[in-house]
């Protein structure tokens, strides 16, 4: 059973973008946490080992300008953490699920040694930042190893509505390891990337409102988007503290449990007052934090969805291609024939309250969130500095910041009307007078009125939705294509999600969701974890520059030989040139020479041609064409 979980990947593609750089390895390729632990606590593999792996297969195939471009930095002391793992571990000491596993951050969360925190911009390029972030000091305090850090759409893709995901300043353009030529996702793009390539057995990105879903979804990986408040955000480069939550890119539902079960936040921390709540949905219900399990990967069953009850919803995949509609669907019949009971919601006519007052929420938050971050750095141009200065940095670095797209979201956010003593009572009139706080009332709605309906309403486990459409052509100039999300059914109110393989679609992953109310992770992993067991759909990439997909190579096209030329159409001897046009022209006279004459059949002006009264009346060939016979009459 180890053996076959330890298999290397069946296929990479002799076309590699790296070949030069010689063979990828392979060993370890879709190796789980808990075989590599079993292997580690065997004495058959070392920490050191497996890290050496994991950087090896980074710089065969993520570097260069045709690699995936997951990861943006290697941590230098990575190796010295894997030995310290390995030597704790020799004494016994093993200090929990992920020791000496090797772990990759996306590059907004702080890690305070040699390593930069920048959220893919070079506004925060300069000194790392001083302290770990909580999640940071968690991974360190399990025993985990740093690896690296993974590129991001620049500022978690909250700076332009043109960007294309996964593109940042500092990082360059992440691509799909599926097709290099497609995007994939974000604002987590390298984590995702990286989790489905095997550059680490985990990674972990961020979600504000489908970052850690969507990534995963267009890169066949599992995305663990937790309650809000469940894992401390201090030290992350925040967009907004409403909304959001870091959260763990893995190969299985199994190590996805693994992961939550080190960074959740067991205790407040004081410097994230969300540890110690309920998220937007939950306020002013009377619900309350509830004791947080001891072990998530206790709920994993591959029996899971046997006797569940879940409602569908398509959130607007029926304008997708009629591919991608009947994956879907095939996901759907998968869950019934593990033993669930599906409800189709939409036909019920239940209709998911809408979280219309996020875009403000999250413009606001943005603005004071991101000043209160700046505080915290030092020798960084950003340090002590606010969003007006974060604009003006990047209007004065336009050509690395902003060659593809510019800063409408930032320029939003900082037009906003923060002033005087209570400004969450503002009117903003760029949104027709809605204030903060009315906004946030909005989308506490978006909770009640939505998914905690659904659940009450039709006494459902969890509700099930299409994650996002497959990856897309990256395209600089147009931006991004979405045709449908199910993220924002959870965004607003702060509801997690867990986002699994679902299908492969012409060659492209695609995953689907389930969705539930705050800290019903346990619930959701049990069901993901059965739909997992039931479809065993996440398959390897192949790392070709495009898709290869039947019956688009066309026709071969055969080149058309030229005619045989002759006097009248012959290019200076009165016929026709090679755009069409006339270009009849009188020989000169030469001694011994007699000029011949008649009208072009094709446009009736003179042709003219010589021949010499000497030669015979039929000349030899001249350039492959045959003079005309002189006449005798």
């Amino acid at each position: 059973m180890l053996a076959c979980t330890l298999l290397a990947s069946s296929v990479i593609s002799a076309a590699s973008p790296n070949a030069l750089a010689g063979a990828p390895p392979t060993e370890f390729n879709e190796a789980t946490v808990a075989d590599l632990q079993a292997r580690m606590a065997a004495g058959t593999l070392t920490s050191v080992k497996l890290t050496k792996f994991y950087i090896d297969r980074i710089l065969t195939l993520d570097q260069g300008g045709s690699g995936v471009n997951s990861v943006i930095e290697l941590n230098p002391d990575a190796l010295v953490m894997a030995q310290k793992a390995d030597d704790q571990r020799a004494k016994g000491q093993v200090l929990g699920p992920l020791h000496g596993i090797p772990v990759l951050l996306k590059d907004n969360i702080d890690t305070g040694d040699k390593m930069q925190t920048t959220a893919g911009s070079f506004a925060l390029a300069g000194r790392p930042a001083l302290h770990d972030s909580t999640l940071a000091a968690k991974l360190r305090a399990g025993g985990a190893v740093i690896l690296g850090k993974t590129n991001l759409s620049e500022w978690a893709n909250f700076r332009s509505f043109f960007s294309s995901s996964g593109w940042s300043g500092r990082g360059g353009l992440t691509r799909n390891p599926y097709s290099l030529d497609r995007n994939a996702c974000g604002s987590s793009s390298g984590s995702g990337a990286a989790a489905a390539a095997n550059f680490a057995a985990v990674s972990i990105g961020t979600e504000t409102d489908g970052s850690i879903v969507c990534p995963g979804n267009v890169n066949s990986v599992v995305g663990l988007k937790p309650t809000v408040g469940l894992a401390s955000r201090k030290g992350i480069v925040p967009i907004s503290h409403t909304q959001d939550t870091p959260g763990p890119h893995t190969r299985t539902v199994a190590d996805a449990a693994a992961v939550l079960n080190v960074i959740v936040s067991r205790t407040p921390d004081s410097d994230d007052p969300a540890t110690s709540g309920v998220p937007l949905g939950w306020q002013g219900t009377g619900r309350t934090r509830p004791a947080l399990p001891a072990d998530y990967t206790a709920f994993l069953d591959a029996h899971g969805l046997s006797g569940a009850r879940l409602g569908v919803t398509r959130q607007g995949i029926d304008n997708a291609p009629p591919q991608v509609v009947a994956a879907f669907d095939n996901a759907i019949a998968a869950i019934q024939a593990a033993g669930a009971t599906v409800v189709d919601l939409d036909g019920a006519g239940f209709t998911f309250a809408s979280a219309d007052g996020e875009f403000l929420v999250l413009l606001y938050d943005f603005k004071f969130d991101l000043q209160s971050y700046f505080a915290t750095r030092v020798g960084v141009p950003m340090a002590n500095k606010t969003l007006a200065d974060a604009i003006a940095f990047n209007s004065a670095h336009a050509a690395s910041e902003m060659p593809y797209f510019f800063q409408e979201i930032f320029e939003l956010a900082q037009a906003l009307d923060t002033s005087g003593s209570d400004p969450g009572n503002n009117p903003q009139p760029i949104f027709g007078g809605l204030t903060y706080n009315q906004a946030l009332a909005i989308d506490h709605t978006a909770g009640v009125n939505g998914i905690d309906a659904a659940l009450s309403q039709f006494n459902l486990d969890a509700v099930v939705a299409p994650t996002d459409s497959p990856g897309w052509t990256t395209d600089l100039l147009l931006s991004d294509h979405f045709i449908f999300a199910s993220s924002g059914l959870a965004g607003g109110p702060g509801y997690p999600i867990i986002q699994v393989p679902a299908a492969n679609v012409l060659g492209m992953p695609m995953g689907i969701s389930f969705l539930g109310t705050a800290f019903s992770e346990p619930t959701l992993i049990k069901l993901a974890s059965g739909f997992e067991a039931a479809t065993h759909a996440r398959f390897q990439p192949t790392f070709t520059g495009n898709v290869t997909t039947p019956n688009t190579a066309g026709t071969t096209l055969i080149k058309p030989k030229p005619p045989k030329k002759d006097t009248e159409n012959a290019v200076g001897r009165g016929g026709h040139g090679l755009r069409g046009r006339p270009t009849h022209r009188l020989g000169r006279s030469r001694s011994g020479w007699v000029p011949h004459s008649r009208q072009c059949s094709r446009c009736a002006a003179p042709s003219v041609w010589w021949s010499s009264t000497s030669a015979p009346s039929v000349r030899p060939r001249r350039n492959g064409s045959r003079l005309r016979p002189a006449s005798t009459s």
